[in-house]
């Protein structure tokens, strides 16, 4: 379309569970975005888990070079609460510092499986 500008998109923060639930579709399909995101040569961000499927995108990105970032608040550092780090982190405060820093650094997001906390960031980005 004549006039239209289309900006790429070169972060995506996805939003993503800790636990990979009983069906390994989930799984599957946190596997296949972060290949997905390798392909097309897409950074991403992340809540800073190792755990479920907040481990899988970070960890398959990450296997094939590209940049991930995860953002933690210093609260869930205590007693090692999200396993290893898959490549840079950010410490922050609080949650709602997380998500301001995750919208500032990132060009788009996706929503895979979660529950209500999910759905509160999800609904935070949209307003």
């Amino acid at each position: 379309m004549k006039g239209v500008s289309v900006r790429k998109i070169k972060i995506i923060y996805v939003f993503c569970r800790a636990n990979p639930g009983k069906d390994v579709v989930f799984v599957n399909v946190a596997y296949h975005l972060g290949e997905v995101l390798r392909k097309r040569k897409i950074g991403l961000v992340y809540g800073r888990g190792r755990f479920g499927l907040m481990g899988y995108v970070p960890t398959t990105v990450a296997r094939h070079k590209r940049q991930v970032l995860g953002i933690i608040p210093s609260a869930f550092i205590v007693n090692n609460l999200v396993g290893e780090i898959c490549g840079r982190e950010i410490k922050v405060a609080t949650m709602h510092e997380r998500l301001l820093k995750m919208m500032e650094l990132s060009d788009a997001f996706i929503t895979l499986l979660g529950g209500f906390g999910i759905l509160e960031e999800l609904f935070q980005m949209i307003s």
